[in-house]
This record gives structure tokens, sequence and C-alpha cells, in this order.
């Protein structure tokens, strides 16, 4: 548990951006990370996960803590479900393929997110028609300020489109440490209505697709769409998709009739962001260093030296364009530091 000064997080993000932590501690455990915050007490601190959902525009002028604590298992099972615990700092993907390899359906349609599994509910990440919540059992979590832990259930996280508890009210309160999920062991819910897994499926003649056909199929398409954070510096979407009220979109709609868009509810219609920034011919452009991706307009990207600065004002000149152009605000799903 050494604690390391001056410390690069460059390759502790997935933008790859050169920002420095004036200390920095891994935590492999719950007693690890119990020890850090007791002999710690007074210091700012800044809880690091698998960085694949912030921008960095500054030095972290505080005790970086990197949660590290890996390790999965089953919990529980009955003949139709089993119960999987895994460690915050497990990689999302590998535990996603991991499940799929033991035949428990349920994460398939996010495979290839970017991130560990602790920042999950955070955000409750979703993708082609699943989100977090959907499998979210419970997770345990830390209190900051006095070390206790504390499980909350699905009802307590007040899970919202990427929004969750650990974004709101509990900002800043609590370190997840591990995560539990309620995944099918039979009768699996495959779901392939969402973009372009039918598509992707059909390519291959599958028409009675498993698991892992799905899996297949998402990689696939992300993987066409996606840039790989290892090649090219990016935190996957970085903006939400914006929820409208229908009575308002509807005159936006008579404006722009070829607008794509989703009904979820009696009252509400949501709007791809990155239609949006495609039509407002953003979609691979580039500004030095810092750009759009040329396949997907939703992805901000690092070509190489950019900084969180220079970044976070293409991000800013894009929320400018739409609502200049729309009259409709997006919204970044990135934590900008």
């Amino acid at each position: 548990m050494e604690i390391q000064t001056n410390f690069s997080l460059k390759n502790y993000n997935t933008f790859g951006i050169e920002a420095k932590a004036t200390q920095f501690v891994a935590a492999h455990n719950v007693a690890e990370l119990k020890t850090i915050l007791e002999e710690n007490k007074s210091q700012r601190k800044f809880i690091l996960g698998g960085g694949s959902n912030m921008l960095l525009t500054k030095d972290i002028e505080a005790l970086v803590i990197h949660i590290d604590l890996k390790g999965k298992k089953i919990i529980k099972e009955t003949d139709d479900f089993v119960w999987v615990e895994s460690q915050a700092g497990e990689n999302w993907h590998e535990f996603v393929l991991w499940t799929i390899d033991q035949n428990f359906g349920g994460l398939e349609n996010m495979s290839l997110i970017p991130g560990n599994v602790g920042t999950t509910p955070v955000q409750n990440i979703g993708a082609y028609g699943t989100e977090i919540k959907d499998t979210f059992d419970s997770c345990e979590a830390m209190s900051m300020e006095n070390q206790e832990m504390k499980t909350f259930t699905k009802a307590e996280c007040h899970f919202g489109y990427r929004e969750s508890i650990f974004k709101n009210e509990a900002k800043d309160c609590y370190i997840i440490t591990s995560v539990v999920f309620k995944l099918t062991k039979r009768n699996h819910k495959i779901d392939t209505s969402y973009g372009d897994i039918t598509g992707e499926l059909a390519k291959n003649n599958i028409t009675n697709p498993t698991l892992k056909d799905v899996s297949h199929a998402v990689i696939a398409i992300r993987k066409s769409k996606l840039p790989d954070p290892k090649e090219l510096g990016n935190s996957g979407s970085f903006f939400k998709n914006p929820i409208l009220l229908k009575t308002d979109f509807e005159k936006i709609h008579q404006q722009f009739p070829e607008m794509k868009y989703y009904e979820i509810s009696q009252t509400e219609v949501k709007v791809p962001a990155g239609w949006l920034i495609e039509q407002a011919g953003f979609k691979g452009k580039r500004f030095g260093d810092a750009g759009i991706h040329k396949n997907q307009a939703l992805v901000l990207v690092n070509y190489g030296n950019a900084t969180g600065k220079e970044i976070l004002a293409v991000s800013k000149e894009i929320q400018e364009t739409i609502f200049k152009t729309f009259g409709i605000h997006i919204e970044a799903e990135v934590n900008v530091i």
C-alpha cells in the first residue's frame, strides 16, 4: 500500500490524457481500502475505477485511490436464477464474457463496454436495450466518512437514465466495493430488437441466437463503430441521448421531419444525440489532436496529445451548435474533472 507522489494518470484514463495525481495509492481488498481511508482522514480524496467515464482537464490535487479489488463468485442459485458477486476492480467486459461462458444470461447486450464492474451502477450503464438496473440485485459500499459497510438494494440506488444515487445524494459519500447481479440460468430473455443486432445475426445466418451469438454480434457492431481506447483515446459515448417531452418534440419535429426518435413513454421521446451531432456536421471533424470519431459522432477522441481542456472545448462547441440548430440541449455523459 505504498503512496506514490506526483503520479502520472495517463495509463489510468481511457482518453489517455496526461495528468498528475499529487498522491496515488491502489487498494486491492476491502481491508486495505479501510486502512487507506482511516490513515488519510484529513486528506482530499479522489476515487478512481477503470478511468473509462471521465475527462481529466487538470492535475488532481488529492490522494487518488485506485479501486483494484478482484474476484467473482456465485453466492446463491435456484433452478432458474443465479446471483453472482463481482468485486469492483474486475474489468466489466471480461466479467460479462465469464458470465456468458457459464451460460448465465442478462449481461450479453452490454459486452465490450469499457470500465470496471464497480462503476457500472454509478452510471446505470446500458447498451442495446438493456441497463444495469435490469440485472442488478445489490451492491456493497464503504462509507468514506466512517468506513462502515452498507448494502444498497436496487430500490435504494434510485436508478434512472445514466443516473443513480451515487451520482446524486450519495455522491462522494461511498465507494462501491462489490456488485451482485441476478442472472438467468435457463429460459434466457434474448433481446435482439435494438440497434443493428438483428442485422448482424442475419449476416451470419443465425436465426435462433444463443447468449454467445448476441455477445459476438454486439462486439462486432461496437468494434465497427467505436475505437479501441488502447489504440485511440476515448471514453465511449460522450453525450447522453436527450429525452424530450412529446409536446416539445412535436414542435421541433415539424421543423426537422427527418429527425430520428424513440418513444420511451406516453409523454417522452428519446432523440439519438449521435444523429444530432452528425447532422450538425461534426462527425469525423478534427480540432488539432481532439476530434469526433469518423464512424460514431457520439464519441470524442484524443488523436495523441490532446489535453482534457481541448476535448472539453470541442464538446462545448458541439453542445452550443446543437442548441442553436435544433433547440435541444445535449448533456455530457462523461464526468468532467
